[in-house]
């Protein structure tokens, strides 16, 4: 996440996209369990107990994610990025949990047979909480487009799975309808894999940002397109390239010319750190010069 978006109303706007998730989620679950418990539905009160635990995440977003938009401080000079992906980290694990849930309680309907009454209202119910859960959904994604915040995109995810989870008990009571109540436990066992795969994806991709990975051989190759663009750069060595939070960093070792005056230096390395942080994800570069010809250093980036 840029400073440019945090100075520009970011926290304010992550804020009301996570208050959006709040309330999305506490208006499905009162809805569906109303519904579920006036007409004897376990798939409704299920799906809504599934949504408590979306509840719980959007509440936990709202309250730690926006710590993102802290400015560095002496406990925390590099800034709060990685508080961020370890949000996002957290409501994953609680996707990939309710995937699982659901597909054990999927496997016990196979196995013992769906136990779910038919009305009418179910439908309306399932119906208010599908369009519920997609305007929070277009709502959470169009205000991320100018954030990029991953936790925020987990959040995003997970309304998906909620669709997906209503469309499967929608299924289940349609099952009913035509005599067919086999339906609900297949449509849910195959949307449960789908809520297991997204939370497990969600969760790798923000402990490789919580870790200080990689990225991949492309990014260096920019970056090092970047720094050889330069009229003034001989050579590029000993190149590293991490994630700190979300946004990448960049340590560099660059060769010029070693007779140059001091202030030209200087000003090339102004420059270079200039022209990395206009690259899409990096966020800081560290540019140390060496002048050209002594060949003691590591690696040249040049030949990887």
């Amino acid at each position: 996440m840029s400073e440019d978006v945090a100075a520009d109303g970011g926290r304010s706007a992550f804020a009301r996209a996570s208050w959006a998730n709040v309330l999305g989620n506490v208006v499905k679950i009162v809805v569906e369990g109303a519904a579920g418990y006036a007409f004897g539905s376990v798939a409704l009160l299920a799906d809504a107990a599934h949504s408590v635990a979306d509840l719980v995440a959007s509440v936990v977003v709202l309250v730690w994610g926006r710590s993102a938009f802290d400015e560095p401080d002496d406990t925390h000079p590099h800034g709060h990025t990685r508080i961020e992906p370890l949000t996002a980290l957290f409501v994953g694990a609680v996707i990939a949990l309710l995937g699982l849930n659901l597909l054990y309680r999927s496997i016990q309907g196979l196995l013992a047979g769906p136990d779910i009454e038919f009305s009418v209202l179910l439908l309306a119910a399932l119906a208010f909480s599908i369009a519920d859960m997609y305007l929070v959904y277009r709502y959470t994604i169009g205000i991320n487009e100018r954030l990029q915040s991953t936790a925020l995109a987990a959040l995003a995810k997970d309304c998906l799975n909620d669709i997906y989870t209503s469309v499967a008990a929608v299924v289940g009571v349609l099952g009913v309808l035509v005599d067919l109540p086999i339906l609900d436990p297949i449509a849910g066992g195959l949307v449960s894999v789908l809520v297991v795969y997204q939370g497990v994806e969600i969760g790798r991709e923000n402990v490789d940002y919580l870790i200080g990975a990689a990225p991949g051989p492309e990014k260096r190759t920019e970056i090092t397109d970047c720094l050889r663009r330069h009229a003034a750069v001989e050579g590029v060595h000993d190149l590293t390239v991490f994630y700190d939070g979300t946004v990448l960093e960049v340590e560099v070792h660059v060769e010029v010319d070693g007779d140059m005056p001091f202030r030209d230096a200087h000003d090339i390395e102004s420059e270079l750190v200039d022209c990395l942080r206009r690259l899409e994800n990096v966020g800081d570069a560290h540019v140390h010069l060496d002048p050209s010809g002594i060949g003691e250093w590591k690696e040249s980036a040049d030949d990887r």
